[in-house]
């Protein structure tokens, strides 16, 4: 059944939410054959995720989707049958009541990605609206009482694929001025700034091991540039201290981005889709969650570690726990890093143990499309 979708996005000071909201338009296309418009209040963002689209254009086509700029100063359109207003952002009034006036028009909030434990009594909720509307709460999530991750169908068939082919990985890297050297283990890092990251990286340089880090550009250059003690840091440029050896890459497109996670041994990520991203990956993953007022954030990454670190042995869940609260604290992380090396052949094989588990689940796109069909199915 093709139906029209509208998704508002409203970028706000990262890439989690511009990134959430293009991955899901064009699965909803691809693989369910939707007709999809993505309205962006910021297509300066936007283009660093899809380099090939048009910063300056109010409408383009991008992989099937209809890219539309979101002015403020709002020109009426027809609404679409289902409505996802992206993390929390807010409709123009003009479209509100354009859809009130619309029959069978479904309203949902696609909220922000959390395990913790009140998420799955909300998700589907309706909120009834003054003007006769109802607005759904739609959450994504980790257990089955929840929307699911955004998967495409293929995704761990072409990540299995691509981490098997050595040749395929080393041109990949090699298009972004990396050789991976003979033995040294490969980590990718995207981070916001950290003031315990200086402890992280001298414990790699003084290491048993060779470490390449992959840091595309983003946030934590400050604290990188401040560590080796120099000025500016060049794309594609290089720095070697002890036995790590520093890459800093350019900002890539999602894609790519892929491909990346999927060549390290492990990943440190920040924000919500690169977060997922890493867990498909089937790797070693940290997770930089985003910093919030009252430090409710805490409450976010507890819950989910109380998820992630099932079937750990002790000293493994001690281990891993202690690295990512050492993370997200800004503390010393030389400590809790080697902690973890020590459990790292279980580490590994629980996070591929975690990528399949999640996979066995519907996904995100999937949940929403069929959660359409339901209510459709029960309007008047």
């Amino acid at each position: 059944m093709k139906t029209t979708w509208d998704i508002f996005c409203s970028v706000v000071d990262n890439y989690g939410d511009i990134g959430v909201t293009w991955r899901l338009a064009r699965q909803l296309v691809a693989e369910y054959g939707q007709t999809v418009r993505l309205w962006v209040d910021d297509l300066r963002a936007f283009v660093r995720l899809c380099p090939e689209a048009d910063a300056a254009a109010d409408s383009q086509w991008r992989q099937g989707v209809e890219v539309r700029v979101w002015h403020p100063d709002w020109q009426a359109v027809e609404p679409a049958q289902v409505v996802i207003e992206a993390f929390a952002c807010h409709l123009p009034p003009a479209y509100i009541a354009a859809m009130a006036a619309k029959p069978k028009v479904l309203w949902l909030n696609l909220e922000y990605l959390s395990a913790e434990d009140w998420v799955g009594g909300c998700h589907g909720l309706p909120s009834p609206q003054g003007n006769g509307l109802q607005k759904f709460f739609f959450f994504p999530g980790f257990t089955g009482d929840t929307g699911g991750l955004l998967r495409e169908s293929d995704l761990l068939a072409r990540r299995q694929a691509f981490q098997a082919d050595q040749a395929a990985q080393a041109a990949f890297l090699f298009g972004l001025g990396v050789q991976r050297q003979p033995g040294a283990q490969l980590i990718s890092l995207f981070a916001y700034e950290n003031p315990g990251l200086a402890s992280w990286l001298d414990a790699l340089a003084a290491g048993a091991a060779s470490i390449q880090l992959l840091v595309p550009q983003g946030r934590i250059l400050g604290d990188l540039q401040a560590w080796l003690g120099i000025e500016d840091m060049a794309v594609g440029g290089s720095w070697r201290r002890g036995n790590l050896q520093v890459h800093l890459l350019p900002f890539v497109r999602q894609e790519d981005y892929d491909l990346l996670l999927w060549c390290c041994d492990a990943n440190i990520v920040r924000g919500e889709d690169s977060f997922v991203r890493a867990q498909w990956a089937g790797r070693p993953l940290l997770w930089h969650i985003y910093e919030q007022d009252e430090q409710v954030h805490w409450d976010k990454l507890n819950a989910f570690l109380s998820l992630y670190r099932q079937g750990l042995s002790p000293a493994a869940d001690a281990a891993l726990s202690g690295l990512w609260r050492a993370w997200n604290a800004g503390e010393r992380i030389g400590e809790s890093w080697s902690a973890c090396l020590e459990a790292w052949p279980e580490v590994a094989e629980h996070a591929e143990r975690w990528c399949l588990q999640q996979a066995s689940r519907p996904d995100l796109a999937a949940a929403l499309v069929l959660f359409y069909r339901n209510w459709l199915s029960c309007a008047p």
